[in-house]
């Protein structure tokens, strides 16, 4: 069937850009974690647009995984919601 070697194709750049992504990761990465697994707070995501709606889920999957986390809207932040921000929190943008 051509939709399923259609799929296997997709799947096969997937995967390749998976692989090739992961000979990026480097000491920054090790950073970012150790400073969320590190975080006396809450993770704080932020994003607009498609991106925010990413955020979201990321928010929603560390607060579903036990690290306290919410998003928060750029827009909001800019008009009010910064207030929300405490010192020990992670902003993650």
């Amino acid at each position: 069937m051509k939709v399923i070697e259609e799929g296997r194709k997709v799947l096969a750049i997937e995967a390749s850009a998976i692989d090739a992504l992961s000979e990026s990761l480097d000491g920054r990465f090790e950073d970012a974690v150790e400073l969320i697994l590190s975080c006396k707070g809450k993770v704080v995501v932020t994003g607009i647009c498609k991106s925010g709606i990413i955020c979201r889920k990321i928010a929603a999957t560390l607060s579903s995984t036990g690290t306290p986390a919410f998003f928060l809207h750029p827009a909001e932040g800019a008009h009010g919601d910064l207030g929300l921000l405490s010192l020990t929190d992670v902003v993650m943008a």
